[in-house]
């Protein structure tokens, strides 16, 4: 039996050490609300947009350390439901709130359905759908 138990001992050691080999980093930054604006101060929520706005997005952080990765991902959206990115952003950084936006220098938007996608640390946290009319 003290074989068996040095065996298990042993095993958990190992699990330790090769745990803190790895460069593991475990953040608590967490998104506390992303919210589409009309406005680059991030201060006039909408999920409505004319053709030649900038699409806008405020994402507000808690416990964000200095390498914490945000990035907003820009779709339009057709009736099917099939998404076609049209624009990528991504911000490495504490600060909060970030403001992402998209604008088209192509000409105006066409009217219809879209999507942001939040990421934080390379992980979807918040999906927000929004409209041009």
């Amino acid at each position: 039996m003290n074989k068996r138990v040095l065996l298990i001992g042993f095993s958990v050691l190992m699990l330790v050490f090769a745990s803190l080999a790895c460069d593991a980093s475990v953040s608590s930054a967490a998104i506390t609300s992303a919210t589409l604006t009309s406005d680059s101060a991030g201060a006039t929520a909408t999920t409505s947009y004319t053709p030649d706005q900038t699409f806008y997005c405020a994402v507000v952080l808690a416990n964000a350390p200095d390498t914490t990765k945000v990035k907003a991902v820009w779709y339009t959206v057709d009736d099917a439901g099939a998404a076609t990115q049209i624009a990528d952003k991504e911000i490495v950084g504490g600060a909060s709130p970030i403001i992402f936006n998209a604008a088209n220098s192509a000409g105006p938007w066409p009217a219809g359905k879209y999507r942001v996608e939040v990421y934080l640390n390379d992980k979807l946290d918040k999906t927000l759908d929004f409209t041009v009319q």
